[in-house]
């Protein structure tokens, strides 16, 4: 409560002062007396600190053609503790290297990894930047080592401070920090299920209770293009869905559809992503500390609009200077 009362006060100290060595686990869970500024820097020291000698960091030289097959077996066959200094990164036949080229390289293996084409993540109708786990991904045999190594990926990614154009849905949030999940947690992953609960919720009693519906608890599962009927519970296909228990099928039907049939692919992307931590034991705390706004905020950036002049306020020029013609029409595009 004192904390609550002072709360911007603490948020400046927290990210004034707070560093790896302490014991934060009391502060973040309690994310109501943080901000997202000092929730983001409690949450980054549970990363290893980025090393600046190359001699220690992990080294890749990747093929723009086999981008994802070489990122693959850079990353996932690393010893984790080799991930932890950080990656130097050069691309096969270019002479680049740096920051700039570890950032590139971050955003395009992070599209190819959440690409629908990939079948590992599906994205959410109503929000293409947002993702969750593909329950169809076990059509590939190794779809559980490229969830660990999805893992790997976005927690270096989280590590070295890039963005890289993705966002988790809520559904996939959650279960990473160990959650549980409701009806309104569903809205993006799946509108549809969501709207058909819903309805079934506040139908009349008396209408459900007359089997109109024809509903059991069963779920009706697509696989490799069959039909396959799965039980929410023992004994499903005989249990008829009526105003009594239609909460409790609600409830299974969300749990099978977002816990059960992905819970492999969670719970390897979770390994993966523990294996940059500092502790790997920490990574549903990582997730438990944030809000979902947060990981978006770091996954993906603001969408608001580029502050010109402070662009400019920062800006060096090689060969011009800024009062060169073609310095100005490059400004008054932006404006």
């Amino acid at each position: 409560m004192v904390l609550r009362l002072r709360k911007a006060s603490l948020c400046v100290l927290i990210v004034r002062y707070a560093k790896r060595t302490d014991d934060h686990q009391w502060l973040l869970q309690h994310k109501d007396v943080t901000d997202f500024e000092s929730r983001r820097h409690l949450a980054m020291m549970m990363f290893p600190e980025v090393k600046e000698d190359y001699e220690e960091l992990h080294e890749m030289l990747i093929d723009r053609s086999q981008l994802l097959a070489e990122s693959f077996e850079y990353i996932v066959h690393a010893e984790s503790e080799a991930l932890h200094g950080g990656l130097f990164m050069e691309f096969k036949n270019e002479e680049a290297t740096g920051p700039g080229v570890l950032r590139e390289w971050f955003f395009l293996v992070t599209q190819a990894i959440f690409n629908p084409q990939n079948a590992l993540f599906v994205a959410c109708p109503s929000d293409r930047r947002r993702f969750y786990p593909n329950p169809a991904s076990k059509v590939d045999p190794m779809h559980l080592d490229y969830f660990t190594f999805s893992g790997r990926v976005i927690a270096l990614a989280l590590m070295h401070k890039v963005q890289v154009g993705i966002v988790f849905d809520r559904v996939f949030f959650l279960q990473l920090a160990g959650r549980h999940i409701s009806l309104e947690d569903i809205r993006d992953a799946d509108p549809c299920l969501y709207s058909g609960c819903k309805q079934i919720l506040q139908m009349d009693p008396e209408f459900i209770d007359s089997d109109a519906l024809g509903l059991t608890f069963v779920r009706e599962v697509e696989e490799l293009g069959s039909i396959k009927v799965v039980e929410l519970c023992p004994g499903g296909k005989g249990i008829v869905v009526n105003s009594k228990n239609r909460e409790k099928y609600v409830n299974l039907l969300i749990q099978h559809r977002f816990v059960t049939s992905i819970s492999d692919p969670v719970s390897r992307f979770a390994r993966g992503f523990a294996d940059i931590l500092s502790k790997s034991g920490e990574h549903k705390l990582f997730f438990r500390s944030l809000e979902l706004e947060d990981l978006d905020w770091m996954l993906y950036g603001s969408e608001s609009a580029i502050c010109v002049e402070d662009w400019k306020a920062h800006t060096e020029y090689s060969s011009y200077k800024e009062t060169d013609p073609q310095i100005s029409w490059f400004w008054k595009a932006f404006t």
